[in-house]
């Protein structure tokens, strides 16, 4: 099990990166009451944008199961921490960059020869022996 005090740490996190994102951060000592620290905690990052498949479930940390999951969750968690005008670790995400191509363009890309962007006629792996000896 994870400390008390760790959870009630993870639970004002997101409030300092949105204030009152997590209405009220349960001091108690108690399993349940911890859990619901860490059950807020998921909701806020959901709500601040962290995606779903960058979460983890609440026993992987109060039983410390799976703690990769964790730091992934904390790392997105850092990242959109920048949009909110805080600090943010790791690398800034990427923004939309959308190509509209007119259709001239579009045309254009349909009378290139497909040779034209290199062959691969003759590479082949025939020959290769991993881990034998040369025959020679």
């Amino acid at each position: 099990m994870i400390t008390s005090v760790a959870v009630i740490r993870v639970g004002r996190l997101v409030n300092d990166i949105q204030p009152n994102i997590v209405k009220k951060v349960n001091v108690s000592k108690m399993a349940f009451k911890c859990m619901e620290n860490i059950n807020a905690f998921l909701e806020a990052a959901k709500t601040l944008g962290v995606p779903a498949q960058e979460t983890f479930q609440t026993v992987d940390l109060w039983e410390r199961q799976n703690l990769n999951s964790v730091v992934i969750c904390l790392q997105s968690l850092g990242r959109k921490a920048g949009n909110y005008g805080k600090p943010s670790i790791g690398p800034k995400e990427s923004e939309k960059n959308v190509r509209n191509f007119s259709e001239e363009q579009l045309r254009a890309g349909q009378g290139v020869i497909s040779l034209q962007y290199g062959s691969n006629k003759g590479a082949t792996q025939s020959g290769i022996n991993f881990g034998n000896t040369r025959h020679m």
